[in-house]
């Protein structure tokens, strides 16, 4: 069969202007949402695969990547810009509801979207990082508890500016590190512990000389060419919001996610072991299943296309006769 057109615009949403990539004319919608530091095309080989399965998909780049416009305030980066995002996206496609599929701060995005906005969510798929409760103090307090004089990321991305400089210097070291160092054919020893001070998050990392097996130079190329003329500090504003993300869900904590879900991951991602799947326990009332691809890491729709195509797909399918379209 054909590969799928894929077609390319701009919608206006949540006073944001928003570029999707569409492909399929009818069926279901699903839309795609990718995370950090990705664009739309992290999501290659899940487009055909959905269309000659009879969906519609649309996989935006989200607010402050790509082609979508990165406002200045950090505090417009929090989730509920990033859900009004989507919902406005629904609104744009002339739709009631979707099946949102996310990865990384993606998943973020749509447990959160279908915590607050169930009626607009048909089904929700996280990828990479489970629906996780509010926890009992701010994260970034938490986070300083935790690693105290090591080094984490995230602690270091609060400080606007310094991690923008360091990532954008040079956009396509930065990507090939990030990418290599926690896929699952990289060592368990590509992760570096370092102490905080001194450090940034290169590194950290490992880069590599060697062709990247399911990241094709082409690909790799033209994700650089984006970050290198939007730069990194939008997707880096998701991060400088998980205190205020925190404060925001206060008013949500006592609901529960009770769309039909998935969880899909790695069987090497290191996210799972800050937050495994077992958090979800009472939190997503209705999870179908929990895939954990061997092999896998944290890029696992790029990793392994087959598997996670299989795992969605099969999904899609159970639910698409017993949910009301």
């Amino acid at each position: 069969m054909a590969a799928p057109e894929i077609t390319h615009r701009t919608v206006a949403t949540n006073g944001i202007e928003m570029h999707v990539a569409e492909a399929g004319d009818a069926g279901p919608l699903v839309v795609l949402c990718h995370g950090f530091p990705e664009t739309w095309s992290s999501w290659r080989h899940q487009v055909p695969a959905l269309v000659e399965a009879g969906y519609r998909v649309v996989v935006p780049d989200q607010r402050g990547y790509g082609g979508t416009t990165a406002p200045t305030p950090v505090e417009d980066y929090d989730l509920t810009h990033l859900t009004g995002d989507l919902l406005g996206l629904l609104d744009a496609m002339g739709e009631e509801r979707a099946t949102f599929v996310g990865h990384d701060w993606g998943s973020m995005v749509v447990w959160t979207l279908a915590q607050r906005h169930p009626e607009r969510v048909r089904a929700v798929v996280g990828m990479s990082v489970p629906a996780t409760p509010r926890g009992p103090m701010r994260p970034i307090e938490l986070m300083r508890q935790l690693f105290g004089d090591t080094f984490f990321y995230i602690l270091y991305f609060q400080e606007p500016g310094v991690a923008d400089a360091e990532l954008g210097a040079d956009p396509k070291k930065t990507l090939r590190a990030f990418m290599h160092t926690i896929a699952g054919d990289s060592p368990s020893d590509a992760w570096k512990v370092l102490p905080a001070a001194g450090h940034g998050l290169l590194d950290s990392l490992t880069d590599t000389d060697e062709p990247i097996p399911w990241l094709p130079e082409a690909e790799l190329d033209a994700v650089a060419a984006e970050f290198t003329r939007t730069g990194f500090t939008g997707g880096l504003n998701w991060y400088r919001n998980v205190d205020r993300n925190w404060e925001q869900g206060e008013a949500f904590a006592d609901r529960t996610i009770d769309v039909p879900s998935l969880f899909l991951a790695g069987e090497q991602d290191p996210v799972l072991l800050m937050a495994p799947p077992s958090v979800m326990e009472g939190l997503v009332t209705d999870l179908r299943d929990t895939v954990l691809v061997p092999g896998a890491g944290h890029w696992v729709q790029q990793e392994r296309p087959d598997e996670v195509n299989r795992a969605l797909l099969g999904f899609l399918a159970s639910i698409r006769g017993s949910v009301p379209s």
